[in-house]
């Protein structure tokens, strides 16, 4: 199989606020978000980052995305360095993230012409891809409505086919279905595995065991910035269910602590 993503020692760390260290609960003036991470993802499937919040999942996907530079290490999305060659890397990936915030005055068509433009797609490609996303996820019907009066649902629609404007091979995914309701929840998911037929290679983020087994030909399991196991999805479940399989990492991992 050839690889799409190589991360190696991808090592990041945060400076804390007092707030930061009271809601922490520590007196450290730093987190390491992100610790001597390795892995890799192939070309055509759908690979997965599965953790608890704060072990390091979003930090990861925003080096790879070129949103955040590493202290230490380096990954190649399709050949090139995410620290030496950024401008390759994003003309090369799609990143949809909760962090994406869109702005109220802004309609769908105009958001989707801009970001059009910034790819620097032609008007005929463009509205040929806009008219298939937007009739896909429903979006056709508020095209002309500012993001102020969309649901949450529909601006998580809105963002995720931004994201796509340039019609990616490499596509990278936060949580796609945190805060979706179950039918857009499986309208995403359902795409996701459309795309992933198509030969798109994904790479999402999630604490949600059920879309891992559900999506996923490949899973890394990280907890706090570690990679503690990484393989195709029946391997790290070993005959287990994969939330059964999550808590013995967990708990090998945290020295048999269940803190």
């Amino acid at each position: 199989m050839e690889e799409i993503l190589v991360a190696e020692g991808l090592r990041k760390t945060f400076t804390l606020s007092k707030k930061q260290q009271k809601i922490e609960k520590t007196n450290s003036k730093t987190k390491v978000a992100v610790d001597d991470l390795s892995f890799s993802a192939y070309k055509g499937e759908i690979f997965g980052l599965l953790g608890p919040n704060g072990a390091g999942k979003t930090t990861t996907l925003r080096i790879i995305a070129t949103l955040i530079r590493p202290d230490a290490g380096d990954a190649t999305v399709d050949g090139y360095s995410v620290t030496n060659n950024p401008q390759q890397v994003r003309e090369r990936i799609g990143f949809l993230t909760s962090e994406l915030k869109l702005e109220d005055f802004f309609t769908p068509n105009y958001l989707f012409n801009f970001f059009s433009e910034l790819y620097a797609i032609d008007p005929t490609t463009r509205d040929e891809r806009r008219n298939k996303l937007f009739s896909k996820f429903g979006i056709d019907k508020f095209a002309e409505v500012k993001v102020a009066n969309l649901s949450t649902g529909m601006k998580q629609k809105v963002s995720l086919v931004i994201s796509l404007v340039h019609d990616p091979d490499i596509i990278i995914f936060d949580e796609p279905t945190n805060g979706l309701d179950v039918l857009t929840a499986k309208t995403v998911t359902d795409y996701l595995l459309e795309l992933r037929a198509e030969g798109k290679s994904i790479i999402l983020s999630t604490h949600i065991f059920s879309l891992v087994e559900k999506l996923c030909d490949r899973v890394g399991v990280i907890i706090d910035g570690k990679m503690a196991v990484c393989d195709t999805l029946e391997n790290v479940k070993a005959g287990k269910s994969l939330e059964d399989r999550f808590f013995d990492i967990y708990s090998e991992m945290k020295g048999g602590s269940d803190e």
